[in-house]
This record gives structure tokens, sequence and C-alpha cells, in this order.
């Protein structure tokens, strides 16, 4: 994403009062768990790692499913 990161953008998410309840799941390669979990402290319904697993595809299956967004919830995939 040029001139700005994921997390970036996640702040700017979650700092604007119009759009802060939007889910956002960050997708990436970089397995840091420092940065995993500041993303996830920030806001971040999600941190999945690259390359994706169909067990991260059911999750994102089940995230787009509800309204309310479902931090740390257990949700199978159907």
């Amino acid at each position: 994403m040029p001139g700005m990161t994921g997390y970036d953008l996640l702040k700017k998410i979650k700092a604007s009062c119009d759009i802060k309840e939007i889910p956002v799941i960050i997708v990436s390669s970089e397995n840091v768990p420092t940065r995993i979990e500041k993303c996830l402290e920030e806001g971040a319904q999600e941190f999945i790692l690259k390359p994706l697993k169909q067990s991260d595809v059911k999750k994102l299956r089940c995230q787009m499913q509800f309204t309310q967004p479902m931090k740390g919830r257990l949700c199978m995939g159907r």
C-alpha cells in the first residue's frame, strides 16, 4: 500500500467517529509478535498471516456473517 502502512490505516479508521465501527482484519506475511499484538490492541478484529490457509478463510467468512465485531470469538466455517 503506497504511502501508508496497514497499521497506519487501522489507526486512521479507529480514530474516525464515522467509520471506527468497521471491522478491520490485518493480513500480513510478517510474523512479529509485538507487531501483531500492537494491531490487535489498536482495534483489529483479526491478524492473519500469509499465506492464507483454509482455516483463515473460515475465520474471514465468520467475521463477515455478523454485523457486530466478534473479537476473540471462536467461529467455525460452514
